[in-house]
C-alpha cells in the first residue's frame, strides 16, 4: 500500500495563504493532489494541515483530510519528517500500514506524474535504499561561486577559477517536489541525503522554488511556457 503524504500548513508569512493562494487559475496545491490521483501510485492522498480552509480546498480536488494537524506540528520551526511520521502513525492507529510513502510538497505545481512513478519504481526495485527523491542541476558551475567580504568580492574556492567549466564536477540541488520512502524509514528518521536515497534528476525548467512573490511571477511564467499545454501523465 502507497501512502501521499501532502503538508500544507496555513501559515506563510512571506506569501500570505501560499498553499491555496490561485496559481496559473487553480490553487497551488491543486497541482500537487492532481499529480498524486495521476500517478495511480497511491492508496491514500492525505493533506496535513491546520487550516480548515486548506482542508476544504484540498477534499475539492480529491484529497483525504481525516485530522487537523495538532498545534505542536503547526508553527514556522516544524520540519517535514515529524508531519509525515505523524500521518503515518494515525493511519496505523486506524489499522492501515502503508509499505511506501511519498511526501508531496504542495508548493509544486510543476510536478509530473511520470516522476513520481519513477521514484517508485526505482525505490521499490532497490532494497538497500531507504529514499527517492527529486533533485535538478545548479545552472552555473558552484565552484565559481563568490562571496562579498570586507568591501571586495573573493571566490569561495578560489583553486577553481582557472578551470573551464567543463572539467568541474555537476553540482545538484533537491529540487523541492516529492520524497518516495519507506514507511520505516520515515518512522525512524533516517537521513534523507545519504547512500541510502536515489537522485530523481529533473530538468530545471520544471524547478522552481515559491518562496517570495518575485519567484511567485517567474513560477507562473515558467509554468505558462513549459507546463500549461503538456501536461503528463
Amino acid at each position: 500500500m502507497n501512502l501521499a503524504v501532502i503538508p500544507a500548513r496555513g501559515g506563510s508569512k512571506r506569501i500570505p495563504g501560499k498553499n491555496s493562494r490561485t496559481f496559473c487559475g487553480k490553487p497551488l496545491i491543486a497541482y500537487s493532489i492532481e499529480a498524486a490521483r495521476r500517478s495511480g501510485l497511491f492508496d491514500k492522498i492525505i493533506v496535513s494541515t491546520d487550516s480548515e480552509h486548506i482542508a476544504r480546498v484540498a477534499n475539492e480536488y480529491g484529497a483525504d483530510t481525516p485530522f487537523l494537524r495538532p498545534d505542536n506540528l503547526a508553527d514556522d520551526f516544524t520540519g517535514t519528517v515529524p508531519v509525515v511520521q505523524h500521518a503515518i502513525k494515525y493511519l496505523h492507529q486506524c489499522g492501515w500500514e502503508p509499505n511506501y510513502t511519498c511526501c508531496i510538497y504542495a508548493t509544486a505545481p510543476f510536478i509530473q506524474a511520470s516522476a513520481l512513478k519513477d521514484g517508485f519504481e526505482k525505490l521499490r526495485a532497490d532494497d538497500a535504499k531507504h529514499y527517492a527523491f527529486s533533485v535538478t542541476s545548479f545552472p552555473f558551475p558552484i565552484q565559481r561561486a563568490l562571496k562579498m567580504q570586507n568591501g571586495g568580492v573573493f571566490p569561495f574556492s578560489p583553486q577553481d577559477i582557472p578551470k573551464r567549466s567543463q572539467d568541474l564536477e555537476d553540482a545538484f540541488h533537491d529540487a523541492g517536489q516529492f520524497y518516495w520512502g519507506t514507511s520505516n524509514a520515515f518512522l525512524k528518521g533516517i537521513p534523507t541525503f545519504s547512500e541510502t536515497s536515489i537522485p530523481i534528476v529533473l530538468p530545471r525548467h520544471l524547478v522552481q522554488d515559491i518562496d517570495t512573490l518575485e519567484d511567485w511571477a517567474r513560477a507562473e511564467l515558467m509554468y505558462d511556457a513549459y507546463v500549461k499545454d503538456r501536461i503528463e501523465s
